[in-house]
Parts: C-alpha cells; structure tokens; sequence
C-alpha cells in the first residue's frame, strides 16, 4: 500500500524502529543513479548529433531515449501524485517533458528530465551524506562481547547477553554493552556518547555505556540493559525520529506547496490555451510559455531548503553529545530569549565536596584533614563522604588506631587517635563540650555568609581547623553563562529550592542575571509560567527527572547528563548527554545558524522564481534556462544547508 503512492516505510516493532545497518550501495547498483546517468549519456549524444553534425534527425531518438530512461522514475511518481490528488513537482516536470515531445522540442524535453534526474539524484545523495553521522553510530558497539562463565572465558553475539552476566573488556577495546564496572579500574572514553573530550576514570560501581572505548585497564562489566536498550540504542532511535519529524518552517513549505502547485497548473493551462483561443496567436508559442512556467515553478529548492538544514543540523549536535528530538525544537532552542536553570546537579556538581580547609593551629597542612577523614572513614553521611574522598584524592593514608569512636546526632563525631581525643562536627558540638570557640567564631560566620556548610576539627581545648563542604559549582557553568550572553541569550535565571544565601553565592559566582530560591516543584512550575508570559521562548535545564513539571512547562526541556538515564531522555527536548554545560551554548549557536540558513534556503528560493518567472512573462527565458535556473538553485540550497553539518562552534 505504501509503495503505490511512491513512498517508502519503516517496519516499527513494540514502538520502536528495527534498526539493523544496511549493507554501503555503491552507485552503480542504485537504479536511479544509473538511470540518471544513461539519460545524461543519451542526451550527450543527442546534442553531438543536433549541434555538432547538424543531423537533428538522427538526434531525436536518442533524447527519447534519454527522456524515457531518466524520466522513468520522474513519471513513475508523478503518476502517483495524480492518483494520491497530491501534485508534486514530479507532477509538473512530467507534464513539461510531454509538452516539449509534443512540440518537437526533443532538446529541451531530455534536458529538463536530465538535469532533474540529477537534482533528484543530488537531493537523495545529500540527506544520505547527512545521515551518515547516525548510521556510524551503529558501528560503534561491537558486535560481539567475551562473556565470563564458571567454565572459562567465551565471545558470545551482544544479542545473547543477559542482565546479570559479567563481560570482560581488555584494553583499547570498545564496551559492547552498557553496565556497571564489576571489577578493575581504567579509563573510558566517553566522547561518542556524551561528547566529552577527556576519557573519564572507572572504577567499581561506574557506569560505562555501549559504544565507549576503554583505555588501560581491564574492566568487567556488569550487563544491566539488554542490547536493544542501551544508551547507544536509543540515541540512534531518537535521533532517527528527530530527522523524520517535520519543523514549523517545513510544515509551512508543505502547506504552501500544497495549494502553491494547483495553482501553477491551473495558470499554465490558462497561458497555453486562453491566449491563441482569444486570437493571440499559434498555439505553439503559448504552450512553450506555459511549459517554462511548470518548470521555473518547480519549487524543488524550496521544499527541500528545510529538511536538508534541520538534518545536518542534528546530526552534527548528535556527534557533539546533544540529542535534539526534532526539528520543532531546534527552531524553538534557536528563538530562545531566556534560560531558567536548576542549581544542583546542572550548574553544581551535584554532590558535596569540600571547597577550604583552613588550619587554625600550626600543623602540617595535611594533618588535619588525616584527623577528619580518619574519623569519617565509616561514614555513610554525605558530608563525611565528602572528606574522606579530598584525603585520598590527596593520597593521604587514614590512620588506622581509630579508638572509642561515637556519633553524636546533629552535631558531629568524636574519637581517639593514637590516645587524643579529637572532635568533628558543627560548631554547635564544641559549645556543647566547652571548648574556645573565640578564634574560629568570626571565621565560620563569614563562610556561613557565602552559603557554605562549616565543619569544625578540634581537641578538647581548642579549634585546629576549619573545613567548607558546600555543593562545588561545576567548572565550566561561568563559561557557559558568559557563552549564551555571547549568543544573545541576557536573560539567565537559576531556580533552587536552596537557601537564599547559597542561591545568592552560586548566581553571583557564575553571573547569572537573577536567581529564586527556596523553591518547590511546584514553585518552579509557576516560576517558568512567569518567565514565559514576559519572554515568550523560555528554556529551563535540568536534570529530567526533578524538574519534569518546569521542564515541561518551558518553550524547551532540557537535560543535562542524560546518557544512562531513561527518564531524561524520554522527558526532555534536547538531551545533554554529559555534564558540559558548554554543549548548551553550542546546541543554542547551532539552532540560531540552523534558522539563518533556513530564512537564507527559503529566500534564495523564493527570488529565484521570482525573477524567472518575470522573465518568463518578458519572453526572455526558455526551457534551458528554466531547468539551469532550478536544478542550480536547489544545489545551492543543498550546500549551504549541508554546512551545518561541518560546522563548529568552540
């Protein structure tokens, strides 16, 4: 049913495309291509015949023939369109061949099926060229995974793992699956997925993902989604669906197309008939006139000027670790005039770490933080956590004479270390215990002012020295905030359900215009409403998963880190796949060329039939020109819509 109206379908399985990689064509086993390239073949040796030797006779069968076999495909679905009442540019391309044949004009008629055989030929070559980024994506995961057994070692097929299983994964080799490391450590690199450029350290309990090449050491692995679920899997699904999804700009092409086509037949049918019936002359001249009118109308730059970006387009934000979800969201992320953003997790790290360490008593620098991990180093409390991890980033070895060890709630911990007691908490445990608080009170004051959590270390008679754990703004969120500034974007504002102070410190920090704290879910959803009624377009990042009702709320949803994670990438717009927030400028720069180069595709477009169809009118254009006119004007919207798909914005 589908391939009578000429189209092509997709087998769709549970909801999900059947994605399988499809053996490289060459061109000379493409029909059309060798159709296309016989008719031109034809059509050389017919103007040989007719301009060179001067026998227009002998040249007239071979631009039929040149006519028959490049047309073949053009009639084929031009026949379609007037069965399906959908007439196409085939449509018209179609008729203006008959007409020329009719007319004798045998040149002219192979010239126009030629040159748009090979604008059919070029259009079809190009979006294959711009696909080529996902399709590649598929060669990333190995086809093959060495699974641990009781009995040994054996490769197995992807498709036979379970979750559970434990695979091995040797240096320089590429994960087959996504899981969690089981053993070993090494580092991964992660660029193919989530677009970082430095390989990320793996250690037990990581998460890798399909596709990711492991570096040094030898890793084993976990299965915790089957093939067909893997990160890699639904990129490749999504990004498919995007590229297939029409964008606002497209669906106007269409709909203008639509009624834009009747109307140029109808006109033609006027010009070739009304005239020489209202005495204006031979019949002849009019029906040439009307046939260069069916060809400069051809809108064939014209529908193709928007899928032709918004492909390339995403395909090159999927090569970068964004995951656009359709052609609507990249006009939309490239119309944004504000961006709201969740604080932990998207311009924080997410997790607690310990920013000053600020000695009060003489000791060696790295003293102290011996003392507080080594009290810590049971601790399942984050902030504990989190001083533990500094000392061994450190490389500083816990002690290990760790005695009479007692955590006191809500203030803190106390223990003996080679036979001294030490304390570690809020400042809340030494008053509690009567120790001086004098020298460090000013001190945790002023870092309680920029938000930060204070943790005291001290003996029984006096404060050694003062730690900051606070969530650390990730790296990279000044630079992507001065980054969208750049692109246009002056309107940032952070919503957090933090404190006032910290909220204040953090927007401060990156430079963000303005910030609400003390924020529920809830409170975020009206914040984003707010935002909307005053700038219109509104993006809001988050994490996916917190933030849903604000992200769905907003112009754009948008996810950071989201590879591995199932509800953000069914969730958000636009996923993030890392945590660089850089890549959200690139996906903003991306979608503001994206519209330009559409407006510019549209325009050229728009003029160039214009300008034609005037000379048309003047007498001063033929069938040559008309046919030049189109097929040129849709390569040149093809190469510069195909720059987007090179282009670079680091």
């Amino acid at each position: 049913m589908i391939k009578e109206t000429g189209h092509e379908g997709t087998l769709v399985e549970n909801g999900r495309k059947n994605i399988k990689k499809q053996q490289e064509i060459q061109w000379y086993q493409n029909k059309k291509t060798v159709l296309t390239f016989t008719s031109g073949f034809f059509t050389l040796i017919g103007l040989i015949l007719s301009f060179i030797v001067g026998n227009k006779e002998a040249s007239t069968p071979f631009f039929a023939l040149a006519m028959v076999t490049g047309g073949y495909h053009i009639a084929k679905n031009g026949l379609y369109a007037v069965k399906s009442l959908n007439l196409d540019m085939n449509f018209l391309m179609l008729i203006a061949a008959i007409g020329a044949a009719f007319l004798g004009e045998w040149s002219e008629g192979a010239a126009v099926v030629f040159l748009f055989s090979i604008g059919n030929t070029l259009q079809v070559y190009t979006m294959d060229k711009t696909r080529k980024a996902i399709s590649q994506l598929m060669e990333l995961a190995p086809k093959e995974a060495l699974l641990k057994t009781s009995s040994g070692e054996v490769t197995v097929s992807v498709e036979e793992l379970s979750i559970g299983d434990i695979v091995i994964i040797k240096p320089g080799e590429r994960i087959p699956i996504d899981g969690i490391v089981h053993q070993g450590h090494s580092f991964v690199n992660q660029a193919p997925i989530t677009g970082e450029s430095i390989p990320v350290e793996k250690m037990l309990g990581s998460e890798v993902f399909a596709g990711t090449i492991n570096h040094q050491g030898l890793l084993e692995i976990r299965v915790t989604k089957l093939v067909e679920d893997t990160t890699l899997s639904k990129i490749m699904n999504m990004v498919e669906e995007a590229q297939a999804q029409k964008a606002p700009s497209q669906q106007f092409v269409d709909k203008f197309a639509k009624y834009y086509t009747p109307i140029v037949v109808i006109s033609a049918m006027i010009i070739a008939f009304i005239p020489p019936v209202a005495g204006g002359g031979d019949f002849a001249p009019w029906i040439k006139k009307a046939l260069i009118l069916l060809v400069i109308s051809c809108p064939c730059a014209l529908v193709i000027s928007t899928p032709v970006s918004i492909v390339s387009a995403i395909g090159n934000a999927s090569k970068q670790g964004i995951l656009i979800k359709g052609g609507i969201h990249l006009e939309e992320a490239g119309r944004i005039k504000a961006i709201a953003f969740d604080k932990t997790g998207t311009l924080t790290v997410g997790k607690p770490s310990v920013i000053d360490i600020e000695v009060l008593a003489e000791r060696e620098g790295e003293v102290p933080l011996k003392i507080a991990a080594t009290l810590e180093k049971a601790s399942e409390h984050p902030i504990g956590r989190a001083i533990v991890q500094k000392a061994r980033y450190k490389g500083i070895m816990l002690d290990t004479s760790l005695e009479d060890f007692q955590a006191i709630v809500g203030q803190g911990v106390k223990g003996k270390i080679q036979g001294k007691t030490y304390y570690l908490g809020n400042p809340r445990l030494f008053q509690e215990n009567k120790i001086n608080l004098e020298v460090a009170q000013r001190k945790v004051e002023n870092y309680q002012k920029e938000g930060k959590t204070v943790v005291l270390l001290g003996d029984d008679t006096k404060v050694i020295c003062i730690f900051t754990v606070a969530d650390e703004i990730r790296s990279m969120s000044k630079a992507a905030i001065e980054g969208l500034k750049t692109a246009g974007i002056k309107n940032t504002i952070m919503l957090t359900g933090d404190h006032h102070t910290t909220a204040k410190t953090v927007a401060e920090t990156i430079g963000l215009q303005d910030f609400k704290s003390e924020l529920l879910p809830q409170d975020k959803l009206e914040a984003i409403k707010e935002l909307v009624k005053i700038h219109d377009k509104v993006a809001m990042v988050g994490d996916g998963i917190n933030d849903t009702p604000a992200l769905a709320s907003a112009s754009i949803g948008i996810a950071m880190g989201a590879a591995g994670t199932d509800a953000a990438l069914e969730t958000a717009d636009i996923a993030l796949m890392g945590d660089d927030l850089n890549k959200l400028v690139y996906a903003v720069l991306l979608s503001r060329k994206t519209l330009k180069i559409i407006a510019q595709n549209i325009g050229f477009s728009i003029i160039v039939k214009v300008l034609f169809l005037i000379l048309t009118f003047m007498g001063k254009s033929n069938l040559w020109m008309a046919v030049f006119a189109d097929t040129g004007a849709s390569i040149i919207v093809i190469l510069n819509g195909m720059r987007l798909l090179k282009s670079k914005f680091v």
